[in-house]
């Protein structure tokens, strides 16, 4: 693009980037997909993994080497991408299906279908423009979805829809099995990955590391996130972030509510997780956010202090910590990740850490010796049981 050569003059004459060097986004990453595949692409932020997918839709060309692909492709990289802001949703579905190369006829075909996938009845005539992010983003899954495309490139911009919508986007992606379409998903939800992909592809630090079947290439892609199995996990040198930086987290630590270092972590115990942050300038209303996932990226809770009901007025220029005080952790035994997040209200990310640490949650005395629970469920509810029996109450038993 222009701009970007624009930005490399001003590079190589030494203004700016003389001191940063060069980093490859991608580099000797090759590897071939064949008609019909659903390829999981995955790895951690940064890693490169949106940057292939736009050289593949072309949006991004290539400093060397070449790509091939033969047929036509339908991405959604970014929230409305192909949408012209002036024109009607109505009028946007006919425009993607002709820069596909299909017939008015075949798109008249498909419009019902695509409507009522998107949710957006109400508005189909109205201007993209005054169109809601969730509502660009239901049409724009929705089109890519039932137009006639032999490629399909689907980034992580599912996260952002709501559950029922994410789960007739992976409903559909799971039909798209039976078809011939070859699809490249992106995503940190590992479990989805497994399930709707017949082949995995780790890229990391913008190399291909894995290749091969998804449960393999997921269990070699986990095992990286070992260092992170300390109760005290330093990240100030994790380059595995995004957002603005203007506050920044740089350490986490599990402590028991007296303040002592957590050893031990065993289901239903009340658990503290000490955040360290520094801020590089003052920033007003942060909000700090902690989330737990399975080893297969399912979301298990999200917790954060807007939620919580907390209000913070501001964070000074300057180091301190943000103590989490989880009361039960009703966790199965087991192993989870942890990510990070600070932010301001709008989706304004100043530091973002995925899977950045590991909680190792054992197994605990709760139901006494020998009882616990069984099976693969994520999350363990404290209760009670009431026995009544020939119209009396008997004793209740507390669990």
């Amino acid at each position: 693009m222009l701009r970007e050569a624009l930005v490399n003059l001003w590079s190589r004459d030494g203004t700016r980037g003389s001191s940063g060097g060069e980093l490859w986004a991608l580099n000797d990453v090759t590897f071939r997909i064949d008609k019909g595949e659903v390829l999981g692409l995955i790895g951690r932020n940064g890693a490169g993994k949106s940057t292939l997918l736009k050289i593949l839709s072309r949006i991004t060309y290539p400093t060397r080497g070449n790509v091939a692909v033969r047929g036509s492709v339908a991405s959604l990289l970014e929230v409305g991408t192909g949408f012209h802001d002036e024109l009607t949703g109505r009028e946007n579905i006919y425009f993607s299906g002709s820069i596909l190369g299909m017939l008015k006829s075949r798109v008249d075909a498909k419009l019902d279908a695509i409507i009522d996938f998107a949710g957006v009845s109400r508005f189909i005539d109205t201007p993209i423009k005054r169109y809601s992010s969730g509502m660009r983003l239901r049409l724009g899954f929705a089109v890519a979805a039932h137009l006639d495309s032999d490629v399909l490139l689907v980034d992580e911009v599912l996260a952002v829809g709501d559950g029922e919508f994410q789960k007739k986007c992976l409903q559909a992606m799971d039909n798209l099995h039976d078809s011939e379409r070859t699809v490249i998903f992106v995503s940190h939800n590992l479990a989805a990955v497994e399930h709707l992909c017949s082949r995995a592809i780790w890229i990391d630090e913008g190399r291909l590391r894995t290749d091969g079947k998804p449960k393999e290439v997921i269990a070699a892609y986990m095992s990286t996130f070992g260092e992170a199995r300390r109760h005290a996990v330093d990240l100030r040198d994790n380059t595995s972030r995004r957002g603005s930086g203007h506050i920044r987290y740089t350490k986490i630590e599990f402590l028991t509510p007296d303040g002592l270092s957590e050893p031990l972590i065993c289901s239903g115990d009340s658990v503290v997780a000490r955040l360290y942050f520094e801020a590089k300038e003052r920033v007003e209303n942060p909000i700090f956010g902690l989330e737990i996932h399975t080893q297969l990226g399912t979301l298990v809770a999200q917790l954060h202090t807007y939620n919580s009901g907390v209000d913070i007025p501001a964070i000074e220029l300057g180091n301190g910590r943000m103590d989490l005080q989880i009361y039960d952790l009703n966790l199965t035994p087991g192993q989870y990740t942890i990510s990070l997040f600070l932010a301001n209200l709008g989706y304004m990310f100043h530091d973002v850490l995925q899977h950045c640490a590991t909680l190792d949650v054992e197994p605990s005395s709760r139901y006494g010796f020998g009882r616990g629970v069984h099976g693969n469920p994520i999350i363990s509810l404290g209760c009670s049981w009431h026995l009544s029996q020939n119209d009396k109450w008997l004793h209740p038993v507390m669990i």
